[in-house]
């Protein structure tokens, strides 16, 4: 058995952690399932934002006649466009490879791990322990215990990467962000889109009336129906039939398409890595627990990123990185803040929050809410935005930010301001009013919804 300074258990923001061991002259072993690189690189972030990106092209061209403008696309090469994203994924693939070689001090483990016992993990055959160890181990798609689910052939927002010609129809099982992007996207390439989402809403963790905005706008689009448990999936004539039963009314609804899409959630890999036997204890939901340093229940062995169900978004992950390095190698220990989490939902409109909700809010704050329209101000008259909006929440008391949640146009860009502010020291929009505003510009909607802002009983 060889030991190490450091165990690192998953490539993707691990390899935040094994940058810094080797930076301190500490040995490392770096364990990871291929291929290599994380969720974001392979499956997530990159890829995505690679096909959503033509999307929103060929939906502005749709939508260019609101402008006077009469354009019409006269062809959409989806083998094209899949071909670029997987061509750019095995660059980066490649370019991480290069850069794994030849390193002092640390050994790439290029398989899928898992522990035999307290501090040892056994891979590719070989047993390896360490005195602290990572474990960033991720997750992969959720899929539900639906009657015939094994014996049909489904896709994943993994295995969809792989396709080469276009679904002519398609049942998307889940409502939320995955659903939302993915939607957008086949709709965009000339697919038949239906969505069956289990909650009464879409994106259910939203503000309603952005959830609200966000089905009737890509209800143009494609179908979209809520409050349908899904509970039975065969082959069909036209590919395959879905049974579903309406939450409301109890009465069975039946949708057929030549693909079938889940998108139902994140199911933790802390099951495949068998962290149990080093005594590392599950949450409910079989997520790693920690506790608000990020340490879990067992000594000198640390976990974050989507393993641990908090906020399955990269750049969380990456600041969780950091701060267990931290804590791992100094004597005062931080906190993580998950308080100005910013995320952003890719669909058509774009979506874009950070903080509570008002719902949440009104639990512990009184509150002043803002909102204001895209059509509010000079910009989003001229790009005739006329429905989106942004929406505000501060503590009346003490003027601090708690929530903003916008969608349309360049929403992930806007929220950037406030995501500042509420970073800040006093968590005030104060720096957000000293600083000029472009007019015209979409950076005055964020004034614009601050000035609106109202007492809410």
């Amino acid at each position: 058995m060889k030991t190490y300074d450091v165990i690192v258990v998953g490539g993707g923001s691990g390899t935040i952690v094994a940058e810094n061991a080797l930076m301190n002259d500490l040995s490392v072993a770096l364990v990871h399932k291929p291929p290599v690189g994380g969720t974001c690189q392979n499956f997530g972030c990159i890829p995505s934002k690679m096909l959503v990106f033509p999307a929103d092209r060929i939906v502005e061209i749709q939508e260019a006649k609101k402008l006077g403008v009469q354009a019409k696309i006269t062809s959409i090469d989806f083998q094209s466009i899949m071909k670029r994203m997987r061509t750019q994924r095995q660059r980066g693939q490649d370019r991480e490879m290069e850069g794994s070689k030849d390193i002092k001090n640390f050994t790439y483990f290029f398989g899928e791990g898992s522990f035999t016992k307290e501090y040892t993990l056994q891979v590719n055959g070989e047993e390896i322990t360490a005195q602290k160890i990572f474990i960033c181990s991720g997750a992969r798609p959720l899929i539900p215990l639906l009657k015939g689910i094994d014996s049909v052939d489904y896709l994943t927002n993994e295995t969809l990467l792989e396709l080469t010609k276009k679904p002519e129809s398609m049942i998307i099982i889940g409502g939320g962000y995955i659903a939302a992007e993915y939607g957008h996207f086949f709709a965009a390439m000339g697919t038949k889109v239906t969505i069956i989402q289990r909650d009464k809403r879409l994106l259910p963790n939203q503000e309603p009336e952005i959830s609200d905005l966000l089905k009737n706008q890509m209800e143009k689009r494609m179908e979209i129906v809520t409050n349908i448990e899904a509970t039975e999936v065969m082959k069909h004539k036209k590919g395959y039939l879905l049974k579903g039963m309406d939450r409301l009314t109890k009465k069975e609804k039946m949708f057929t398409a030549q693909t079938l899409f889940i998108a139902a959630g994140r199911k933790s890999n802390a099951d495949r890595l068998q962290v149990e036997k080093t005594g590392v204890e599950l949450d409910s939901r079989g997520f790693i627990k920690v506790n608000e340093y990020l340490m879990t229940n067992k000594k000198n062995i640390w976990a974050f990123g989507d393993g641990i169900g908090k906020y399955m978004f990269k750049h969380v992950a990456n600041r969780e990185a950091d701060l267990v390095w931290h804590n791992a190698s100094h004597d005062h220990q931080v906190m993580m803040d998950y308080q100005a989490i910013p995320y952003a939902v890719f669909s058509h409109p774009q979506i874009a929050s950070v903080g509570l909700t008002q719902a949440q809010a009104q639990k512990t704050h009184e509150i002043l809410v803002g909102k204001a329209y895209y059509s509010d101000i000079a910009k989003g008259i001229a790009m005739m935005e006329q429905e989106t909006f942004a929406k505000a929440i501060l503590d009346r008391k003490t003027g601090q930010l708690l929530g903003f949640h916008i969608i349309g146009s360049e929403a992930s860009i806007l929220i950037q301001e406030v995501v500042n502010a509420m970073a800040s020291v006093d968590r005030t929009p104060s720096s957000i009013y000293q600083g000029f505003h472009i007019h015209p510009a979409l950076s005055e909607l964020i004034l614009f919804t601050l000035h609106n802002l109202r007492e809410i009983n």
